[in-house]
């Protein structure tokens, strides 16, 4: 679609009776809303004449002179008063800004299994391991080193083992054995369990 002279004055007429750009696209046929809106700027008609309601009549679009209307937004912020101070705003201003923990959303957690399902030999090599852990952050996280979380990811006190991955696993040797286990060795202790 070109823009004829033709097509412009009507789009010009139309905007000025205050025709919506819906209903300049539907009149010119062939030309989406949003061609109409850009039309309209890059012609510099985007300023329309504020429309005046009389009771009892229809809407009558009649330009506003600007020197005969009151500046409302001056007036409205002329009459509110100032904000109050509340104790809580009070103490949130007093209060020494300390950086609040990063929590990852949208990753579950690895399976963690409860106490009773681990055995000794597990828990004993898992606190040896936490131990050696590298302690990273999760920037410093990379496809080789284990992204076993410990901790709460809510504290300070979060950070992942770090160390190296078993091949084609997220996890180091110790929690690959701990996230995943074999589903005989899992159905055997919960029959032991019973």
């Amino acid at each position: 679609m070109t823009w004829t002279d033709e097509r412009v004055e009507t789009l010009k007429r139309m905007w000025t009776e205050g025709k919506s750009a819906s209903q300049i696209a539907k009149e010119l046929g062939g030309v989406t809303r949003n061609a109409v809106i850009g039309k309209v700027h890059r012609l510099g008609l985007s300023n329309r004449t504020a429309s005046t309601k009389t009771p009892g009549k229809e809407d009558v679009n009649e330009p506003v002179d600007p020197k005969t209307v009151e500046p409302v937004v001056e007036k409205a912020a002329a009459e509110v008063p100032p904000p109050t101070e509340t104790p809580r705003t009070i103490a949130t201003k007093e209060a020494p800004s300390r950086p609040k923990p990063i929590v990852v959303a949208g990753q579950p957690l690895p399976p963690q299994p409860s106490n009773s399902e681990i055995s000794e030999e597990t828990r004993a090599s898992l606190a040896e391991l936490e131990k050696k852990a590298r302690r990273l952050t999760l920037m410093q996280l990379t496809e080789r080193t284990c992204k076993w979380p410990i901790g709460d990811p809510a504290t300070e006190d979060f950070w992942f083992c770090g160390l190296p991955c078993k091949p084609g696993k997220p996890y180091c040797e110790t929690h690959v054995s701990v996230a995943f286990q074999p589903m005989s060795s899992r159905r055997d202790r919960k029959t032991a369990s019973r």
